[in-house]
């Protein structure tokens, strides 16, 4: 299985500002629905990032447009309140600062259309995930390039400041090719709004950190970390809705860590891991992206090579997840996928066959069931209800 590596990529793209504009195509709709946004990898005819109207009772998707054009906005994150959003630009050299770019939108819930607000550098190269706090006044960045993480404070209208915290992580890895160095992959934000958690690809690491929201600098914790097994890859990671356990997915190693989270010492302590894979797949594979659903009932999680969605029932005891069922995403890479806000369809966007497929979620058993609904779309990266 081929596939183009991320550093080929931030290789291709070099922001420039006059890149940073609306797209002035829209195609108009009714405000009934889910506003959806897809962010997307530009080098193969993708733009920017797209809006969709999504319809709840029949699982459809009405196409709004290109509604930012702008490089590589790979993942994408809004304020509390939904009134702005956020991307990265996933590029290498943001105006020769050897950075990459955090762009910042005010969102227009009836048309879908994104004004920018401002774009700053994002304190390392290649950024590939943001988080925003509760608050909707501090946002942070995982810089897969650099391997580094910073913070950055966020004003009242949605300005991005410059990065008030920044940490450049250090060391290596089992695999030599993977983890000849850091590649933060993630930062997620826990329910309390007192800890930001970083997953760290190349140090197979999970960085645990205090976050203030009210500067939205980080501190280290003590201690600073919980490692993973040498040579998984910790990608992303979703939490229980209860707060009580941590569910990180493994890239390399296609496994789920199942974590005991503890709010008052800031500590990740493993209780289980789980393949994502059938056991009688042998091919290539890996690990995207990870979702615990509203209930807390069930976990999933994306196999780019399986190219399936991993269904976890989970144990309500001890938050341990038993195999459910493996689902053909319909697509070559699921590299990301999110439930819609009702629980009841999940969406898909295949990235190398240029697909967003909808699925519809069975509630009491958790399995989905394909729609034959998809919609084209190139290299779609995340996907966003708004």
């Amino acid at each position: 299985m081929s596939r183009l590596s991320r550093r080929s990529l931030l290789a291709a793209a070099i922001f420039t500002p006059e890149f940073a504009v609306r797209s002035p195509l829209f195609a108009q709709t009714s405000a009934s629905g889910y506003l959806l946004y897809v962010g997307t990898y530009t080098e193969h005819g993708s733009k920017g990032i797209y809006a969709y109207r999504f319809q709840p009772k029949s699982g459809e998707l009405i196409p709004l447009g290109l509604v930012a054009e702008t490089p590589n906005p790979t993942f994408l994150a809004t304020s509390a309140n939904r009134r702005f959003l956020y991307a990265v630009n996933e590029v290498a050299n943001y105006q020769n600062t050897k950075s990459g770019l955090i762009s910042g939108y005010s969102v227009d819930h009836l048309s879908g259309k994104l004004d920018p607000i401002n774009s700053v550098a994002s304190a390392g190269s290649g950024p590939c995930h943001l988080a925003v706090d509760e608050t909707g006044s501090a946002l942070f960045v995982a810089n897969y390039g650099s391997g580094s993480a910073a913070s950055f404070q966020l004003g009242v209208h949605g300005h991005i400041s410059a990065a008030v915290s920044q940490f450049q992580f250090s060391g290596h890895s089992a695999d030599k090719e993977r983890q000849e160095g850091p590649h933060t992959h993630c930062t997620t934000l826990t329910h309390d709004n007192r800890y930001v958690l970083v997953n760290d690809l190349g140090l197979d690491q999970i960085l645990v950190f205090h976050l203030d929201p009210s500067t939205a600098k980080l501190t280290p914790n003590d201690p600073p970390f919980w490692s993973a097994k040498p040579g998984s890859g910790p990608r992303h990671l979703a939490l229980h809705p209860k707060g009580r356990w941590a569910y990180s997915i493994n890239e390399m190693a296609s496994t789920v860590d199942v974590l005991a989270w503890d709010g008052k010492t800031g500590t990740l302590n493993q209780i289980q891991s789980i393949s994502t894979l059938p056991a009688d797949f042998h091919g290539e594979s890996t690990c995207a992206e990870i979702a615990v659903d509203k209930t807390g009932r069930f976990v999933y999680g994306s196999n780019r090579g399986h190219d399936s969605i991993a269904v976890f029932a989970v144990n309500e005891k001890d938050g341990n997840l038993k195999s459910v069922d493996y689902t053909p995403t319909g697509g070559k890479e699921p590299r990301h996928f999110t439930l819609d806000p009702d629980g009841r369809w999940l969406l898909v966007g295949n990235q190398n066959s240029g697909t967003i497929a909808i699925f519809r979620r069975d509630s009491g058993s958790g399995k989905l069931n394909p729609t034959g609904k998809t919609y084209e779309i190139n290299s779609a990266v995340c996907l966003l209800f708004a």
